[in-house]
């Protein structure tokens, strides 16, 4: 399904499986139970999966309009483990 945006341009909305990832990601803690063992049980996903689908669906002006608070978290956190990352590949601290 397509909306329309400014400009008259249209963009994709979420479809059912993208906000599903992103609801499972704002409550998956609240849930007993591994969220690797909820990913596969829970999504049919493999977690390897699931982890490519939630970072390329954060990067997306949908989803930041479907959970504005959610995905900005989600961008912060997957920021700070990349600048951690490249970091201690340059042998400095963060």
């Amino acid at each position: 399904m397509a909306k329309e945006i400014d400009g008259g341009k249209t963009e994709a909305a979420l479809d059912a499986r993208e906000r599903e990832i992103l609801d499972f990601e704002r409550g998956w803690w609240r849930e007993p139970g591994p969220k690797a063992l909820r990913i596969r049980d829970g999504l049919g996903l493999s977690v390897a999966h699931y982890h490519q689908l939630l970072n390329r669906l954060i990067d997306r002006p949908e989803a930041l309009a479907y959970d504005p608070m959610l995905v900005r978290r989600l961008r912060r956190l997957r920021d700070a483990r990349r600048r951690r990352r490249v970091a201690g590949r340059l042998g400095r601290q963060v």
